[in-house]
């Protein structure tokens, strides 16, 4: 990673808010938003659409040597393409979450992707958000932060967001999605979800947007401050 630039890596569980924070903080400090969950997602799209088996191996590593993943940004807004085509809504439903916990767990996969995350962060100043960033993408990272909630604020917040969408859920079953999605992250072999020993721990389980984002602010000026 390039020293001339700055890295805010965010890691977290599902449905912690990290994308929209992300989000918010990346247009509020004038750096690139990264979200890197959106990538994932993409791929375990793609496998999807092509009825390629997740658990055959074999079978996901020879499809993904035959798409192209790539971020374009319209405006401020990351969006995601598959093969040249703009997935960014498709890739936003339970199914492709579940698989993309899958299909993320794959050392491969992981590999496919390493290579655009850090480009994008050799020559941008970048908010980047996923499960691994300050522990495997970006290691030099300058800002570390995990960011978390409880099982049930998270799931009520994407509960929420999929109501909002038109999305036909049940809050149980939303629920029992993410402690199983958060049972593979953790668990898998290949870069499992948890703190680096530099992150800063923020929960948000007792604040909102506007208070998350005000929390993670203070906690990056502070390490920037600190390095002058």
């Amino acid at each position: 990673m390039s020293t001339k630039t700055i890295a805010v890596a965010i890691d977290g569980p599902a449905g912690a808010g990290k994308s929209t924070i992300a989000r918010r903080l990346a247009k509020n400090l004038n750096y690139i938003y990264v979200d890197t969950g959106a990538l994932y997602r993409t791929v375990a799209l793609s496998v999807m659409s092509s009825g390629v088996d997740p658990d055959n191996v074999a079978a996901v590593k020879a499809h993904i040597d035959t798409i192209n993943v790539d971020i374009t940004y319209r405006g401020d807004e990351q969006r995601v393409l598959l093969n040249g085509n703009d997935v960014s809504e498709l890739i936003r439903t339970p199914e492709v979450s579940m698989m993309a916990s899958k299909t993320s767990a794959i050392p491969e996969v992981r590999a496919f992707l390493l290579g655009l995350q850090r480009k994008l962060a050799d020559e941008h100043n970048v908010v980047m958000d996923g499960r691994d960033i300050a522990t495997v993408v970006l290691p030099e990272a300058r800002v570390k932060i995990f960011l978390t909630a409880s099982p049930e604020i998270r799931a009520k917040r994407r509960y929420d967001e999929l109501i909002q969408k038109g999305t036909d859920v049940k809050f149980e079953d939303v629920l029992s999605d993410l402690i199983q999605r958060d049972e593979q992250d953790m668990n898998r072999a290949v870069a499992p979800l948890k703190p680096s020993e530099q992150s800063v721990i923020v929960d948000t389980s007792d604040l909102d947007l506007e208070g998350a984002v005000k929390a993670m602010r203070t906690v990056i000026d502070n390490i920037l401050s600190g390095e002058n």
